[in-house]
């Protein structure tokens, strides 16, 4: 039986009964329906911190799914998970495939620009500033990005990007 039927939370079976609503009315292939499906329950999971089964079906999902608009989002929320696990190379990976297909995902490269700031801290704690302002820097670039794709949001990496004086 498929997670959105048996889940007993009320927003997430009333998400599952507007998106079977949704995916009835609105003309979609058989193979579209069923990628839905997947990325529904593969929501569904990770919103409950299941990210194995989240990921099962994201990957399942992405074997069905043929639009690219849509494999952004499911490469996306994958990415997501290997943030959640600490796996940040995993998900800088992730993010850049979600950004091959839809270069209009602000939220990618704001989670880009998190870790990259996160191993530039790192590298500070090391005691490697090169390689801490070169990391900086590239988080930078993708805090731009976000900030250009989605002006007035990131308000906290813009200030860092004014005093830190990497912003133009």
């Amino acid at each position: 039986m498929p997670r959105s039927r048996i889940n007993g939370n009320f927003i997430d079976k009333t998400f599952s009964i507007v998106a079977n609503i949704l995916l009835r009315m609105i003309p979609t292939t058989s193979g579209e329906k069923e990628a839905f499906t997947y990325y529904r329950d593969g929501m569904l999971a990770q919103s409950e911190g299941n990210f194995a089964e989240a990921l099962q079906n994201y990957y399942e999902a992405m074997r069905l799914e043929i639009d690219a608009y849509d494999r952004s989002y499911i490469l996306y929320n994958i990415g997501l998970i290997h943030t959640s696990n600490g796996e940040h190379t995993k998900a800088l990976e992730y993010y850049f495939r979600a950004l091959e297909r839809n270069p209009f995902l602000p939220q990618a490269f704001n989670n880009m620009a998190v870790i990259c700031h996160y191993r530039g801290e790192q590298a500070i704690r090391q005691g490697d500033s090169e390689i801490a302002e070169a990391w900086f820097d590239q988080a930078a670039e993708y805090w731009k990005q976000a900030i250009a794709l989605t002006p007035g949001n990131y308000i906290e990496a813009h200030n860092w990007l004014k005093i830190t004086r990497r912003f133009e």
